[in-house]
């Protein structure tokens, strides 16, 4: 496939006027759309616009702009591509206007087409390139120059990869991982000795091939990260520099760095704005530099890694210092980045283990005679329960091991998912057997996964001073031992602090009985969406359980309704507030229609854990509005879980719809309010961006098609 193959379906516009980025987002996203590459418009557009202002702009400077998103709305990889009469600022560093622009839309997780965008990044970083294109009289000359470019810039890397190879067959040479456009780099490992440069003795040529190395990785994996590659690249070339760059872009790692190519490198160059693994650099000369400097300034990074005034690189976890836009972000950014490191793993635990419990209710029959035995009353039933809980038992551990994993790397790993077990089990010095041990829920394991992290990055500094005779033991020995051993104590220590919290509440609730059932009915329903599964709600839940035993239902139906408020109103602000969340958010928050009617609250959890000041209490005050509606209307439950399955023994199951739905859109405004709107362009801003072609049957006219 040629670069011009994603071009087709007339998606190029030359000498367009724009009066500004926005407008010009708008212009791009029009061609995508109207060639079919783009379903939903104003999705697409919002998604690109995120991207924007959330992850970075999409500048390269050179008056070259990128903007580009993995969008659910785009239904196959493409390009379009605009010149502007006059540029448009776009906040590169250079301070150029962009007036040549290339819009990448993708699917998510389609992957096949990376080489060749990465081939268009090594297009641009030629100066008379973009030059050419700029002057193109009309569509079909600026494809044809593409073109042109593309087929010299292949025929170089057959000839170079194929001469490396000792002789390997061109074609296939360019085809191999790391001969692509992004790289234009030769693949020395496959054979063949790259020049030892200016000034290099040959007790250093004899280390290996290359004497510098380097990483680039960009936070969607499209653009920059292969641009940053290929100058990097070809300014080792023009320096005599013996490199080779891996680039950690959405297709996975290419032209991977092997243990033999650090081993022999004098430095390497991380220029990276997201997370690539680093423990493998530890003892070497590491420069780290954001994305955009190695697309800037790649001599400049180069010369300053190969003149030695590096520091010696160890290994201390995402948090070190050195790493790639500490400076910039703070300790609050990169609280918030460990964070959702663990949120995004534990989602797929939390999802897949929530369907199947959901389906279990479903395909049981409700025994009234044995209500705890619901979902499980069937074999294919307690199937589904068995292995959604299993899945559910994994929900916590990950998301503590993994935020550990941002804090510490892979060292944090064991500390993470340690701490993140105990946090759920409750154990403690009181309760070594788990005798009436507490579980601490979803904000124990927040607790246990900062806390391995940095109990790891601790141990790396304190053992940093070992002979080199003992520095393998570290990985092998001291950190699993005395992270587990750490983090253990530290996690029997603060578990029971969960428990005279549980107490304490359990018997404030008793206290309040039949004082105010509208109250109580507030404060339960509240209580179940404070932590989620953790002490709070489990008190809340074995409160109404125990009423049922007592023949009170009303208290349950005010607890399972406070359970089932919090997914169900974020579900409802995915729907009818898209801008509150990320598009990924957006996905993952449907789900929580079913997740929230099945009475399965930890729905809610990744989106409390990843903004926990604004959605907690959102989640809170519509859970207690809910539960307060249900004791209002008299309504009762004899079953203890279940949700919508179990709603044919409410009783006053009508009014219970109604206190349901009431206190779903109280949490769904109350987070419409309190979360920031994403989309930093006025409402109005939405028919100019979809530009004047928007309702046309084609492409506009004076574009190509291909």
């Amino acid at each position: 496939m040629k670069i011009t193959d994603l071009l087709a379906g007339g998606r190029v516009a030359l000498a367009e006027d724009a009066a500004d980025r926005d407008e010009a987002i708008g212009k791009l996203c029009s061609l995508m759309a109207g060639s079919g590459a783009v379903g939903d418009l104003e999705s697409f557009r919002k998604d690109i616009l995120e991207r924007e202002t959330k992850t970075g702009g999409t500048s390269v400077g050179m008056g070259i702009a990128t903007p580009h998103a993995k969008s659910a709305a785009a239904a196959y990889p493409a390009l379009a591509a605009v010149t502007l009469r006059k540029g448009v600022d776009w906040g590169a560093d250079d301070g150029e206007p962009a007036d040549l622009l290339f819009m990448i839309s993708t699917p998510p997780g389609a992957d096949a087409h990376v080489d060749i965008l990465a081939r268009l990044m090594g297009l641009i970083v030629d100066e008379d390139f973009p030059d050419r294109l700029r002057k193109a009289a009309n569509p079909a000359e600026f494809l044809e120059i593409i073109d042109s470019a593309e087929a010299a810039l292949l025929e170089t890397q057959a000839r170079e990869a194929g001469t490396a190879a000792g002789g390997e067959s061109g074609d296939a040479a360019a085809a191999a991982p790391g001969a692509s456009g992004a790289a234009g780099h030769v693949n020395m490992e496959k054979g063949g000795e790259a020049p030892a440069g200016p000034g290099t003795d040959p007790a250093a040529a004899a280390k290996g091939p290359y004497r510098l190395l380097a990483v680039t990785a960009c936070p969607t994996g499209i653009a920059h990260t292969y641009m940053a590659a290929e100058k990097l690249d070809r300014a080792g070339k023009k320096l005599q520099i013996p490199l080779k760059v891996e680039t950690n872009g959405s297709g996975g790692v290419q032209n991977p760095l092997t243990a033999a190519d650090i081993e022999g490198a004098d430095a390497i160059i991380v220029a990276a704005d997201k997370k690539v693994e680093t423990a493998r650099f530890d003892g070497k000369k590491v420069l780290f530099a954001k994305v955009s400097d190695g697309i800037h300034r790649p001599e400049e990074l180069i010369g300053k890694a190969m003149s030695g005034d590096v520091p010696v690189y160890r290994e201390q976890g995402g948090g070190a210092a050195g790493s790639p836009g500490e400076e910039e972000q703070g300790l609050g950014r990169a609280l918030y980045m460990q964070l959702m490191n663990g949120v995004s793993n534990m989602l797929p635990f939390v999802i897949g283990g929530g369907i199947l419990i959901a389906l279990a209710f479903l395909l049981d029959d409700f025994n009234p005679n044995d209500p705890g035995s619901f979902g499980s009353g069937t074999p294919l039933a307690a199937f589904f329960k068995t292995v959604g809980g299993a899945s559910f038992s994994f929900m916590l551990p990950v998301l503590a091991g993994f935020i550990a994993y941002a804090i510490a790397d892979r060292p944090g790993l064991v500390a993470g998912f340690v701490g993140g077990a105990l946090a759920v089990s409750g154990d403690s010095f009181a309760s070594l057997h788990g005798a009436q041990a507490v579980s601490g829920g979803f904000l124990a394991a927040l607790f246990a996964g900062f806390a391995g992290g940095y109990i790891m990055v601790g141990l790396k500094r304190l053992t940093d001073g070992l002979p080199d005779s003992l520095r393998g033991l570290k990985p092998t020995l001291i950190f699993p031992l005395l992270g587990v051993l750490a983090v253990g104590l530290l996690m029997f220590a603060v578990n029971p602090v969960m428990g005279v919290v549980n107490t304490w509440l359990a018997n404030g609730l008793t206290s309040m009985g039949e004082g105010s059932k509208v109250l109580l009915g507030f404060v339960l329903g509240g209580m179940m969406a404070t932590d989620m599964g953790g002490p709070i709600n489990k008190a809340s839940y074995v409160f109404g359980t125990a009423a049922i035993a007592n023949g009170n239902y009303d208290v349950m139906a005010a607890v399972m309704i406070g359970g089932m408020t919090p997914p169900i109103g974020i579900a409802l602000l995915a729907t009818f507030f898209k801008s509150r969340l990320a598009p990924d958010e957006r996905k993952s928050a449907y789900v929580n229609y079913v997740m929230g009617l099945c009475f399965i609250t930890e729905g809610a959890i990744p989106f409390a854990a990843a903004d926990p000041l604004r959605v907690i209490p959102s989640c809170l005050l519509g859970s207690g509005v809910a539960g307060a509606m249900s004791m209002a209307f008299g309504c009762g439950l004899r079953a203890p879980h279940g949700g919508i399955f179990v709603f044919p023994v409410v009783s006053n199951w009508e009014s219970y719809l109604v206190a349901l739905a009431v206190g779903s859109v109280v949490t769904m405004i109350m987070l419409a309010l309190l979360k920031k709107n994403l989309l930093k362009t006025p409402a109005a801003l939405s028919a100019a961006a979809a530009g004047p072609w928007a309702a046309a049957a084609g492409p506009p006219a004076g574009t190509a098609s291909t």
